[in-house]
């Protein structure tokens, strides 16, 4: 508590308050009110909401991956051990190439050309999920071919 003396008849007395906790990413998120053990006021505590269901199939298996909205499909794939093929994880060298056979992904920051998203490829280095996914990762020749001969039209 802090004491401010104005006048010799005013008196100012103030408190301060905890501030509530501040989200560390910005996706999806609930804020829920939950009692302080000390205070009679409610503050906010930050909860994310979810995480898709991401199936990937690569080299004749297929993995089940968690993936939070925040994160790419390809760094959650190289955190599980998956081996799969990356180089910049820029959304540049093409070298991460996936056909997405269901569901929906954020990958705005890539160079992919929008005829060639609209076929349903990605690329996993700049490929967040929007929802559940089932993905299939497929040579870079294929991803190269069409997308240089997009370029061409």
């Amino acid at each position: 508590m802090t004491t401010t003396t104005i006048s010799s008849s005013t008196t100012i007395h103030t408190t301060s308050l905890p501030l509530p906790l501040t989200p560390t990413h910005h996706f999806p998120t609930t804020l829920r009110p939950f009692p302080h053990p000390t205070h009679h006021h409610l503050h906010l505590r930050h909860t994310t909401t979810c995480s898709y269901k991401i199936s990937i199939q690569h080299e004749g298996q297929t993995t089940q991956l968690e993936v939070d909205p925040d994160e790419t499909i390809l760094e959650k794939a190289l955190e599980s051990g998956m081996s799969v093929p990356h180089d910049c994880k820029l959304g540049v060298c093409m070298t991460c190439p996936a056909k997405l056979l269901a569901g929906s992904v954020d990958q705005s920051e890539g160079m992919l050309s929008d005829d060639v998203i609209e076929r349903g490829y990605s690329l996993l280095c700049v490929s967040y999920p929007k929802s559940d996914c089932e993905i299939k990762i497929i040579p870079e020749e294929e991803l190269l071919s069409l997308q240089l001969a997009t370029a061409d039209d």
